[in-house]
C-alpha cells in the first residue's frame, strides 16, 4: 500500500494507578511476574534495530507508564539513540507533576495526557477513584517544562461525557492545548456495553458548526484537526469506527510482555519476547511485523472477531 511505517508504540506495563471502567476489570488485573515484562535493556535494543528499519517516532505507553521502575532511565537510553526524532508518552498525568522535570532532562519530548471528564465527581466515577486535581497539577507540569504540544485525550461516550464535549473544545480558545475526541472502541471491558455509549465524533461537529478545518501537514495522525475562530489550540478527532484510517497508519505497537501487534484491531501478534530467546534477530522479527500489517481492520465486517485484550494490556 506503500505506508511507510516509521512510528513503535511500546507499552512498558500493563499495570496501571487507576481502574478506567472501558479499560480495566472493577478487580483490576492480575500482576505479571518479572521474567514475563520486556526489560528496560530489551525495550531499548528493540528500539535501536527498529530505527534501522526507518522508525523515527517512539511513544511510550502502558498501563500507566510513569508507575514502571526505571522510567526516567528508560527515556534517557530511549532519547539518545541515534535515529529517533520524537519520543512521546501517553499517561493519565496523575504522577506527572512528580516527573515531568527529569522526564524533560531525559529527553522525552512531549506528553499526551488521558481525561475523560473534567468534572471532579464523574472522573472519580470512570476512573473508579482518580483525582482530577493531580491531573491538572500535571498539565500545569507539563507547561511548566515544555513537554509539548499537549495533547488532551478524550474517550467520547455517550450518556456520560458528551454532555462536556463543549467544556473541552472551549480549552483550546485561549491555550495551546490539542483537545483529541476519541470514538469509543469495542475492546476488552467496553465490548459489551450498550450501543448508545457508541456515539461518533460527527457529534463535536453538529455541536460546533462554527469549527475550522485545518489541513494536516501529516497524512498519518489519526487525528483530523479543527479550531476554534481564534483558538490557540486544536480539536482533533479520532475516528477508528465511523471513519477509519487504516490507508495512512504507520505504526506498529509492542505490548509489555512482548508481543507485537501490526494491528490493533487484531488479535494477531508476533512474540518478540520468545523469538529473542531462540536467537532471532530483532531487526528481522521487526522486519517480519511489518510486511504482517494488514491493509486495514475489520471492526465494521460481520465476520470481525473481538479483541481479546484489553487497552491495558496492549498499550493505549
Amino acid at each position: 500500500m506503500g505506508r511507510k511505517i516509521n512510528y513503535l508504540r511500546i507499552s512498558i506495563t500493563d499495570l496501571c494507578n487507576l481502574r478506567c471502567k472501558y479499560c480495566m476489570p472493577k478487580e483490576g488485573i492480575c500482576k505479571k511476574f518479572h521474567k514475563d515484562i520486556l526489560r528496560i535493556e530489551e525495550i531499548e535494543e528493540i528500539v535501536r534495530q527498529s530505527v534501522k528499519i526507518g522508525i523515527k517516532k517512539v511513544r511510550i505507553t502502558g498501563g500507566e507508564p510513569l508507575i514502571r521502575n526505571g522510567i526516567i532511565e528508560l527515556v534517557k537510553r530511549i532519547s539518545s539513540i541515534d535515529g529517533i526524532e520524537d519520543l512521546a508518552m501517553t499517561t493519565n498525568g496523575i504522577l506527572l507533576k512528580k516527573y515531568a522535570r527529569d522526564l524533560k532532562s531525559a529527553g522525552l519530548n512531549r506528553v499526551n495526557i488521558s481525561i475523560d471528564s473534567l468534572d471532579k465527581e464523574k472522573y472519580r466515577e470512570i476512573t473508579r477513584g482518580g483525582n482530577i486535581e493531580d491531573v491538572m497539577a500535571g498539565i500545569k507540569a507539563a507547561k511548566d517544562f515544555d513537554l509539548t504540544p499537549i495533547k488532551l485525550n478524550t474517550v467520547l461516550i455517550g450518556r456520560f461525557n458528551d454532555d462536556e464535549i463543549e467544556d473541552f473544545v472551549y480549552l483550546t480558545q485561549n491555550e495551546k492545548i490539542d483537545v483529541r475526541f476519541i470514538e469509543l472502541m469495542p475492546l476488552g471491558e467496553a465490548s459489551s456495553w450498550a450501543k448508545e455509549h457508541f456515539i461518533p465524533n460527527t457529534t463535536v461537529l453538529d455541536r460546533f458548526p462554527n469549527l475550522i478545518p485545518l489541513k494536516s501537514e501529516d497524512k498519518s495522525s489519526p487525528a483530523k484537526h479543527y479550531k476554534l475562530p481564534g483558538g490557540k489550540g486544536k480539536v482533533g478527532l479520532i475516528n477508528p469506527i465511523s471513519s477509519h484510517f487504516c490507508s495512512y497508519c504507520n505504526r506498529i505497537r509492542i505490548t509489555s510482555d512482548g508481543k507485537i501487534k501490526p494491528c490493533l484491531h487484531s488479535n494477531y501478534e508476533i512474540n518478540i519476547k520468545n523469538l529473542i530467546k531462540q536467537n532471532y534477530e530483532i531487526i528481522d522479527i521487526l522486519r517480519f511485523a511489518v510486511e504482517a500489517k494488514p491493509k486495514e481492520h475489520n471492526i465494521n465486517n460481520i465476520n470481525y472477531e473481538p479483541i481479546i485484550r484489553n487497552m491495558f494490556q496492549i498499550g493505549g
